[in-house]
Order: structure tokens, then C-alpha cells, then sequence
């Protein structure tokens, strides 16, 4: 029953809320498609029949640029993060999403931020630019540091792009710890289960005067915190 339920209901219900959101978002202003990511990841949520709580929303005041680096469990990661970051912020991609039919003329044109992690080069070229449009826009932007979805749950290795962003922007970055999505949609599968959904944002971590020998460290802190969150959760 639960496979029936989502074969043929939340998946086509799914697809019609990305192709009516991506749509306006597409042809409106930059203020439309912020609105039409949260009301998609909200009717994504709201589908699933998700029970998303948020904690910590007030350690992130409006008016600061921070790098948000969530864990990574499930697809269902990005509606739970639209649906609950109060800030306005972009997202960090590999540069192959911006390939995928529609999804990538989205992305694009939302801009969000596609990062070639085939070229070290090129990828550090990427985040210097894009530390900058955070101080010049005062824009958040989120990155996954894990790289990609946790195959078995457990929080893996974090990589330096993060660190590295934050850095060269001189801006907080935000530890976030997602429970609850790899119950809902595991990866690769294809039956939603309903249930709760967590997402705890921990105190920011200043990086305001420190350079970029200091990214191994602080890449060690922000993945210690998430691990705390996740434990105490």
C-alpha cells in the first residue's frame, strides 16, 4: 500500500508542484522565486505528509550573509531546508545538475551557484566569486559539505568548500542538523513513509579574521557540531 501511495500519488503530485513553481519562479522577480522555492518545499512537505519542526530559527536575525551547512540524507533534505530557512539564501551545486533538463534552466536562472568539482581550479574560482556576491548582496548560500547523501545514515567526511566560503566572505557559518529524512525517503528509494522531520540550526561559528590555512580546522568544527546536534537530538 505505502509503494501504491507513492507510485501514483505522491509522485505525480510531486511533479505537478515542481512544474507549476518552477514555472512562475522562472519568469518572475528575485523576490517570486525565493517565495515559490519555500511554497514548493512546503507542498513537498505537506504531500509526503512530513510533521517538519524547526529549531534554533533565532540564532539566524535577517540581515547577516551566513554559509548554512546542513548534513545529507535524502531528497527530501532540500524541501525540509526551503521550508524552514528564514534568510534568503542560494544553493551551492555540483555543476552536472545544471545539465538536468528543466531543473538545471531553474537553477540558473534562480541563482543558485553550479560548481565544476571535476576542476579544483575552476571550483576554487567559483567560491571566491561566490564569497563575494554573499558581501556585495548580503546572500546566504548553502552547501552541503558532505559532498552528496549518506549512503548508511552516518554523518560522513565533510570537505573544505564550506570552510573555505565562509572564510574568504568572512561570514558565520551554521552548522544544521537534519533528522528524519532518510526515514521518509531513503536513498534510492522509492516508497515515502510518513513521519517527523527535524531540522536544529546550531549557534553560528564567527570566522572574522581568519584566513584560509585555518579551513582544515574549521571544517573539523562545523562536522564536531553537527555530530553533537545529531547525539542530542
Amino acid at each position: 500500500m505505502g509503494l501504491f501511495w507513492s507510485l501514483l500519488v505522491v509522485g505525480p503530485l510531486f511533479a505537478l508542484s515542481t512544474a507549476i513553481c518552477g514555472t512562475i519562479s522562472i519568469f518572475g522577480s528575485i523576490h517570486t522565486k525565493s517565495r515559490m522555492a519555500r511554497i514548493w518545499g512546503r507542498s513537498l512537505i505537506a504531500i509526503a505528509r512530513v510533521k517538519l519542526t524547526a529549531e534554533g530559527l533565532e540564532r539566524l536575525p535577517k540581515g547577516t550573509a551566513y554559509v548554512l551547512t546542513p548534513n545529507h540524507l535524502s531528497y527530501m533534505d532540500t524541501p525540509a531546508l526551503l521550508s524552514t530557512i528564514p534568510v534568503e539564501f542560494r544553493f551551492l551545486a555540483k555543476e552536472e545538475l545544471f545539465k538536468v533538463w528543466f531543473l538545471g534552466w531553474h537553477l540558473h536562472k534562480a541563482g543558485h551557484v553550479a560548481v565544476p568539482l571535476d576542476d579544483p581550479r575552476g571550483a576554487l574560482k567559483t567560491l571566491s566569486k561566490a564569497a563575494q556576491a554573499m558581501q556585495e548582496n548580503n546572500l546566504s548560500l548553502l552547501v552541503f559539505p558532505e559532498g552528496g547523501r549518506s549512503n548508511t545514515g552516518e554523518l560522513q567526511e565533510f570537505q573544505e568548500g564550506a570552510a573555505y566560503l565562509a572564510i574568504k566572505a568572512q561570514a558565520p557559518v551554521v552548522p544544521v542538523a537534519l533528522i528524519g529524512t532518510r526515514a521518509v525517503l531513503p536513498m534510492h528509494g522509492k516508497k515515502f513513509t510518513p513521519g517527523p522531520v527535524k531540522v536544529i540550526f546550531g549557534e553560528p561559528i564567527p570566522t572574522t579574521g581568519m584566513t584560509i590555512k585555518d579551513r582544515t580546522e574549521l571544517t573539523a568544527a562545523i562536522r564536531e557540531r553537527i555530530l553533537d546536534m545529531l547525539k542530542e537530538s
